[in-house]
Parts: C-alpha cells; sequence; structure tokens
C-alpha cells in the first residue's frame, strides 16, 4: 500500500477545506457588507442590516421605500388627525409639510396617528370620562410605534388639551431627537357685532337663555359663529396653554404657542420643525437634555405670568416625573409669589391668542421676566440654542396684551394651591380668573356626588347667592377620569351667581372655566378624603390669598364621620377605564399611572 500518497491525498482534502472555509468567510463578509446598510449607530440600523434582515428590508420595500432610503435616519411623524376635531381636522395638511422639511434635511418620514379626544365634545356626559385618561394612552401609543419600529428620531403633531402633554410625556420617556408642532390656535368668533367673542362664553347661553338674557335665535346664531376656524379654541384654554408651556420648556420652536392655525406661519414652522429634528439628530440632541427640572420650573414660571389653565397642574407634574423629578404642586405658590401675572387671556380678560401672537408671543412674556432674572436662561431648546439667546432680541409689542414687569395685572401669579383640612394634599384654582369679591369667602356647602345633580340644582334655582357647590366622587379615581367641571362653571355665570357663588371637586376644570372654581382637591372622594366627610350645610372657608380651603368642622365630628365612611365600589369594572382607575394616582400627583403594589 502506498501510505506516502494517501497521506498526500489527505493533506490535500483537509487544505482544501481551509481554502473553502475561507472563500466561504470570505464571500459571506461581502454578503453581510452588501447589506450593512446605514451605521450601526442609527436605531433604525435593526431594521435594515445584516443578512437576516432580509424581511423587514422586504416590508420596507413594500412602503414605497428605495436602497438609498435605507441608509437614511427614519424619522416618525406621529400626528392626532381627526375628522371630529376642530384642532386637529387639519393636521395631516401640517404633517406633509413636517415631512417635506425632513426629506429636505436628509431624512425618511413615516406618518402614523394617535389619539384625538375633544374635551369640549364630551361635556356633560359619561365621555368626560375618557380625555384625561387617554393621556396616558397616548403617551403609551407613541412609545409603542417608535419602540417597536426603532426610529431614530420623531416629530409629533398634537392639537388640543391632553394630547400635547401626552407627547411630551412620550419624548422624555423615549429620549430621541424629537420636535413638538401643534395644530395652532383658532381665531376667534363674530357674534352679535362682538368680533372677539370667547367660545367658552357659549356654555353660559343655556343659562342665558333660561334667564332670558338671549333669545332662542341668538344661542342658535352664537353656536355657528362662535369657532370659525380650525385649531384649538381662541381662549386660553388647556390646549393654548400646554402649547405655549411646550415652547417655554424648549420642545416647540419660536411661535410654537401662539401662531393661528390659519396663518401660513403656521405652515413654515411645520417645514422648519422638519429640518430642525434633522439637526437635532445630527447633534444628538435629545429630550432629557431640553426638559430638565431647569426646564419645568421655567414652564410653571411662565405658566404662572400667563394665567393657564388649571390642568397645567396635572401635566406638569406628569412631566415631570419621566424625567425623574419630583414635582410636588406647592411649588406653584413659591413662584406664584415673586412671578407676576403679565396677561389677562379670555376668559380672564379681552385679549385672545391671536393678540398675544402679534405682541410678541411667548418670548415676549419670557424676556419681561427676565428683566427680573425669573427665568433659567442656560437651559437649552430645540433651536439649538439656549433660552437665553432665543429670547434675548423679543420685542413686547403691546404693553396691553402683555403687560410689563414693572405694571403687572397683579404681582403674584395666576395660579394658587390652596391647603386646610378640606385638602390636605392640596387643591388648585385660577386665581387669575376669581374676582375679587370671592377671593375671600365663605358659605354653606351644598353637596353633590356628581356632576348632573349639581347641574340639575343650578339650573333649577336651588344654588343661591354665598353657597359653595361640592362635587365630589368625580376624581382621577373615582369618575374614573377627573371629568371637567365646565358645565356646571357655565351655568353658574350663566344663571348670574359667577361672582357669588363658588364651587369645590376633586374634579377638574377647564381653562375656560372662570370664577371661584378650585379643583383638584387631594386626596380625592373615592378613596376616602375629607371632601368625602362634607355634609350638607357645613361651612367652607375659602381664603384665596392666603392659600386656604378649610370645612368649618371639628376633629372630634371629622373622625366620627371618617369611622361611618365606606368605600364605594367602582362605577366601572370593564375595560379601559377600570384599569385606568387601579392604577391612577391623586390629582395632586398630576394623575400619573403606576402599577398597584
Amino acid at each position: 500500500m502506498d501510505f506516502g500518497k494517501g497521506t498526500e491525498k489527505e493533506t490535500e482534502k483537509e487544505t482544501g477545506k481551509e481554502i473553502g472555509k475561507e472563500i466561504r468567510e470570505e464571500i459571506g463578509k461581502g454578503i453581510e457588507d452588501e447589506f450593512e446598510m446605514k451605521d450601526r449607530r442609527y436605531r433604525s440600523s435593526t431594521l435594515t442590516n445584516g443578512l437576516g434582515r432580509s424581511g423587514q428590508r422586504a416590508l420596507l420595500y413594500a412602503t414605497g421605500m428605495d436602497e438609498e432610503d435605507m441608509k437614511k435616519p427614519f424619522v416618525a411623524v406621529i400626528g392626532s388627525f381627526s375628522e371630529m376635531v376642530p384642532g386637529h381636522v387639519h393636521l395631516r395638511e401640517l404633517a406633509d409639510y413636517v415631512k417635506q422639511g425632513i426629506i429636505e434635511a436628509g431624512g425618511v418620514p413615516r406618518q402614523s396617528e394617535t389619539i384625538a379626544i375633544c374635551d369640549g365634545l364630551c361635556q356633560g356626559h359619561k365621555g368626560m370620562c375618557y380625555p384625561l385618561a387617554s393621556r396616558d394612552l397616548i403617551a403609551d401609543s407613541v412609545e409603542m410605534v417608535v419602540e417597536a419600529h426603532h426610529f431614530d428620531a420623531m416629530v409629533l403633531l398634537p392639537g388640543c388639551d391632553k394630547i400635547i402633554p401626552g407627547m411630551l410625556m412620550a419624548a422624555a420617556r423615549l429620549d430621541i431627537p424629537a420636535v413638538i408642532v401643534p395644530g395652532g390656535p383658532m381665531l376667534p368668533g363674530n357674534v352679535g357685532g362682538n368680533p372677539l367673542f370667547c367660545s367658552s362664553e357659549l356654555r353660559e347661553y343655556p343659562g342665558r337663555l333660561e334667564m332670558g338674557t338671549v333669545t332662542l335665535e341668538e344661542m342658535k346664531e352664537a353656536e355657528k359663529a362662535a369657532l370659525p376656524t380650525v385649531g384649538s379654541c381662541a381662549h386660553l384654554g388647556t390646549a393654548n396653554s400646554m402649547c405655549m408651556l411646550t415652547e417655554v420648556l424648549g420642545m416647540g420652536l419660536g411661535g410654537n404657542g401662539t401662531i393661528p392655525a390659519v396663518y401660513s406661519a403656521r405652515i413654515r414652522l411645520a417645514k422648519q420643525a422638519g429640518m430642525k429634528v434633522m439637526e437635532l439628530w445630527e447633534k444628538n440632541i435629545c429630550p432629557r437634555d431640553i426638559m430638565t427640572e431647569d426646564a419645568i420650573l421655567n414652564a410653571l414660571t411662565v405658566d404662572m405670568a400667563l394665567g393657564c389653565s388649571t390642568n397645567s397642574m396635572l401635566h406638569l407634574p406628569a412631566i415631570a416625573h419621566e424625567i425623574g423629578m419630583d414635582f410636588e404642586i406647592d411649588f406653584a405658590n413659591g413662584i406664584s409669589e415673586k412671578t407676576p401675572n403679565l396677561c389677562h387671556l379670555a376668559p380672564a380678560g379681552p385679549t385672545y391668542m391671536e393678540d398675544l401672537n402679534e405682541a410678541g408671543g411667548v418670548y415676549a412674556v419670557m424676556a419681561e421676566l427676565n428683566k427680573k432674572g425669573l427665568l433659567h436662561t442656560d437651559c437649552m431648546t430645540v433651536t439649538g440654542k439656549t433660552v437665553g439667546e432665543n429670547i434675548a432680541h423679543a420685542v413686547n409689542k403691546d404693553p396691553e396684551v402683555i403687560r410689563p414687569i414693572d405694571n403687572p395685572y397683579t404681582p403674584t401669579g395666576g395660579l394658587a394651591v390652596l391647603k386646610g383640612n378640606l385638602a390636605p394634599d392640596g387643591s388648585v384654582v385660577k386665581r387669575s380668573a376669581v374676582v375679587e369679591e370671592m377671593l375671600v369667602h365663605e358659605g354653606p356647602a351644598r353637596v353633590f356626588d356628581c356632576e348632573e345633580d349639581a347641574i340639575d340644582a343650578i339650573k333649577g334655582g336651588r344654588i343661591v347667592a354665598g353657597d359653595v357647590v361640592v362635587i365630589r366622587y368625580e376624581g382621577p379615581k373615582g369618575g374614573p377620569g377627573m371629568r371637567e367641571m365646565l358645565n356646571p362653571t357655565s351655568a353658574i355665570a350663566g344663571m348670574g351667581l359667577g361672582s357669588s357663588v363658588a364651587l369645590i371637586t376633586d374634579g377638574r376644570f377647564s381653562g375656560a372655566s372662570r370664577g371661584a372654581s378650585i379643583g383638584h382637591v387631594s386626596p380625592e372622594a373615592a378613596v376616602g378624603g375629607p371632601i368625602a366627610l362634607v355634609k350638607e350645610g357645613d361651612i367652607i372657608k375659602i381664603d384665596i390669598p392666603n392659600l386656604k380651603l378649610e370645612l368649618d368642622v371639628s376633629e372630634d365630628e371629622l373622625a366620627k364621620r371618617r369611622e361611618s365612611w365606606k368605600q364605594r365600589a367602582p362605577k366601572v369594572t370593564t375595560g379601559y377605564l377600570a384599569r385606568y382607575a387601579a392604577m391612577v394616582t391623586s390629582g395632586n400627583r398630576g394623575a400619573i399611572l403606576e402599577i398597584p403594589r
């Protein structure tokens, strides 16, 4: 046998295997390189890169992408379009301009939508249980889309009320480059020859009709003329409050909060937002670089100067929670004490969002505040500049719309947090919308366990001057969903009782509410808070200047009532609201969701 030849053949065989392996590895490397579509630092490379991502690439090709698109950053454009809501009906058009800006700046935009609920449409029925509850669901839905599809950056397009804070919460949670660009405010209506009709005033018309101060025809005409354009309602409600505070937080470009929805400047802002998010991506500037604790305090300061909706005291704590900040609503009083109220926007005064925009907008308000060093000016913003740089050249063009800091409407801010034995953990009032004679008030409690019963009593003439209307079991858990008490406050005003009757609730109020409306009473009735112990006729003492809300009942008597109080069965036991009620915290904590332990 020729052992030598056999050995030689075996050696050749082994050498061939090695060469084959090297060739295969080289070929494999070449194949992998072929599918290395973009730098691995791109979040979206998870979808595009690698031999094993054939299915993902096929799905992307199916959406109309090509190989060049695969090499670029993927940018989520998440709107809240709805044909049901005037503040959202134009958002698809606005999104087109955002996408144009992204494309011009080198990104690949991909659009989707989230939830949009209109508080106004929900007034006075079960639907009002859902708007606040939707805020956290909106944040979750943005998180789901962006994380599931590994977007590199995002532009978020809210419109009204809870959509804005929900998207801000998502931005803070996800912490990828992001810009917020809302739909903008609508223009005021022209009703009865008044070209500056506040749509919130329309809510008072049913009461006026019953009182005989308006006719049926006048009411019908007002309904058709009150809301003349798309956009969020023209007064300083929650939507416009939060859009302006988004600008203050640094998450929106200049003009974000005030440029009317129908102005071409809003379109240009949208395109600019698309281009700006790409710049943020290039520089790796993310929301938590912007929404710092100092930025939150800036927002609270400007909130006081503007006289924003009381709902901001639900949403700022919720946003703060997402960045890990322990936000106590008591902060408001300390900031209010040194922050003058510079604006009286409708319904608290005669000016509108359009007026504020023409007067110089949010930057002009901030510039006034900065004259006394009330802002943290070194905070970064989505402009790529600091707050100080953004407002350096801002000019107050109308000192009647934006009062100079040395000539404010009041020396203290627009909101106040009241505490006492009726609200140990706090309650919130829009001080700037309370008439002087109601700043200090005491009167008998008129107690109702739901909004509907209170409205029946008000419209039925059973509420008289001096009364304190108490509406309970409408808190985050008790509602559930913390219904908005705009209808009761509007009914009180419509019946001519706005300057003589107070309303206290563990629910919340619209930014359109005015008068002595004290909400967010915590702890709420559903968990046995003192508001659950109030009885018909108890004297309630309100002292807004001294930040007090007291029930004139002895501690011994309250202890007896507490012993006999029994927790009520939940109003809702199925669906989303049941899950929400099980997880939601109190109003003083921003009604955030926590996993029960």
